[in-house]
């Protein structure tokens, strides 16, 4: 599959999660506090390189790749090279919002099997402090069985496109520099063709 395909296919996988994402906010009214970063601060968030194969794409092909490489290679186990401090203490935000990456669209809004194989509700410390009530009502209802995306049914999906690149999590900037290098590598000697649409 070619690189082009692999970045679609994840893209798809994205565009389904967002619906489902939206629906469950929907139904819940749990939401991000505005210009929190509070989690995207975090450096010993792992995620995989297929997920930021869009992301890394998006570099190549707004000639950013160059830079955003260097930076990375100097500070590999830094916060995420996307995310911006904002003005107060915990306020930030990603400068690539529309192509980070599947833990950072699955985080506060999904759930996993504990050990017992049960559905789990898992949420960050803000939202359960400034939504409380709404963060109790949505744990039980999805102990319960309502519907949820679920955390690993989404990198069961990654690891179709591209098994390789997909079982094993990294520090997120090294995922991001990996995913680089994976595109820089399959363009070493292909030209690549004009901008893809991102999916609407």
């Amino acid at each position: 599959m070619s690189i082009r395909r692999k970045v679609r296919s994840v893209e798809i996988i994205f565009k389904d999660l967002e619906k489902k994402i939206e629906i469950f906010k929907g139904e819940t009214q749990l939401h991000c506090v505005t210009g929190c970063g509070f989690c995207c601060k975090k450096p010993d968030v792992e995620a995989t390189v297929i997920e930021f194969l869009p992301l890394a794409f998006h570099y190549f092909q707004n000639n950013q790749v160059e830079e955003i490489y260097s930076s990375l290679k100097e500070n590999p186990r830094s916060i995420c090279v996307a995310f911006r401090e904002g003005r107060e203490k915990d306020a930030g935000f990603c400068t690539q919002y529309p192509y980070r990456g599947l833990i950072c669209r699955l985080f506060g809004f999904s759930a996993r099997k504990n050990k017992y194989g049960e559905p789990e509700y898992t949420t960050c410390k803000k939202i359960k402090e400034t939504q409380s009530a709404k963060f109790i009502q949505t744990y039980l209802s999805v102990k319960a069985g309502a519907k949820i995306p679920f955390f690993g049914q989404y990198y069961l999906q990654l690891l179709k496109v591209d098994h390789e690149v997909a079982q094993t999590f990294y520090p997120i900037n090294i995922a991001i520099l990996k995913a680089i290098e994976m595109i820089w590598a399959y363009y070493s000697y292909r030209k690549i063709s004009p901008k893809p649409k991102m999916y609407s």
